[in-house]
């Protein structure tokens, strides 16, 4: 009578025992633990809608006493409301960025062509960012182009407009609304 054990690749013989040469057995990982690799890695994604660059140093900065959940849609009504239109906004990356728009006219470029005056033209971009708790740190960045270079990135050519800009001057108006609608800190005054 012969015995055979699988797992470990031995044969038991009429009294002898011999090792079986292929050793080759699959490995086996439980299903709960390639489940919860899986969800992990789902959880932990580092997709975001933020640009992969960071504000410009010169960017305007306040903070406000209202969590980035609050302030991200708040930023995108008072956009709307100066006739800006927004182009993309994502409440939980705390991120708005508006069209190109130009203050003298009141009018906004959905597709950045088809600009009559293009310094005169305005792209701003809000970020978010947590604070202490119950508080945000909102970047403002008014920028402009100066030229087109179909040849270099559009944020190469941008720079930040400067405070007798009109689109600096809208930018302005939006954080003093939202100072207005979320009130600023003690120690930010």
């Amino acid at each position: 009578m012969q015995l055979r054990i699988g797992d470990c690749g031995l044969r038991i013989g009429e009294g002898s025992v011999c090792a079986r040469r292929d050793l080759s057995l699959p490995i086996r990982i439980p299903k709960s633990a390639i489940r919860n690799v899986v969800l992990l890695l789902a959880a932990c994604t580092p997709v975001t809608t933020r640009p992969d660059f960071k504000p410009d140093p010169r960017a305007l900065v306040v903070i406000l006493n209202a969590r980035p959940e609050r302030v991200t849609p708040g930023i995108d009504s008072l956009a709307r409301a100066e006739s800006l239109e927004v182009q993309r906004v994502n409440v939980r990356d705390g991120y708005v960025e508006t069209a190109w728009y130009d203050p003298a006219r009141r009018r906004s470029y959905p597709n950045g062509r088809d600009i009559a005056d293009l310094p005169a033209t305005v792209k701003i971009r809000c970020w978010a960012d947590p604070w202490v708790p119950g508080q945000t740190r909102l970047t403002v960045e008014p920028v402009y182009r100066p030229r087109v270079d179909p040849s270099r990135a559009e944020r190469d050519l941008e720079l930040i407009a400067p405070p007798e800009h009109g689109g600096y001057k809208v930018a302005q108006q939006l954080i003093e609304k939202l100072k207005h609608r979320f009130g600023t800190p003690q120690s930010a005054r």
